[in-house]
C-alpha cells in the first residue's frame, strides 16, 4: 500500500494540542500508522545520565503523532487537503484532493 504522507511532505495538525501547527514531516512509521512532524507534539524526558551520554539531563523531543490527526498541506492553496492517487502518463502518483496538484 503506497503511503498518502511521506518522509520531507508539509502537513498541517488538525487535531490535537498542536492543531494548525504545520512541519515538515521527519520519520513516518507506517506500521504504527504514525509520523514524526518537526516542532509537533514536542515532550520532555529527563534523563538519567549513562556511560554514552555522561551529563544527563532535560531532553525535549518530537513524539510520534498518529497519521489521522495530520493532513497534507496543499502545495497550491497551503490549506489541509486529503490526497488520492491517480495514473498520470503511465505513473502512480499523489495528488491533492483540493487543487488536484500533483505531490512531489
Amino acid at each position: 500500500m503506497a503511503a498518502r504522507i511521506r518522509k520531507g511532505d508539509r502537513v498541517i495538525v488538525i487535531a490535537g494540542k498542536d492543531k494548525g501547527r504545520e512541519g515538515e514531516v521527519l520519520r513516518a512509521i507506517p506500521k504504527e500508522n504514525r509520523v514524526v512532524v518537526a516542532g509537533v507534539n514536542l515532550v520532555t524526558r529527563h534523563q538519567r545520565p549513562t556511560p554514552a551520554d555522561p551529563k544527563g539531563g532535560i531532553r525535549r523531543f518530537e513524539a510520534p503523532i498518529h497519521v489521522s490527526n495530520v493532513a497534507l498541506k496543499d502545495p497550491k492553496t497551503g490549506k489541509p487537503t486529503r490526497v488520492r492517487f491517480e495514473v498520470r502518463d503511465g505513473r502512480k502518483v499523489r495528488v491533492a484532493v483540493k487543487s488536484g496538484e500533483v505531490i512531489g
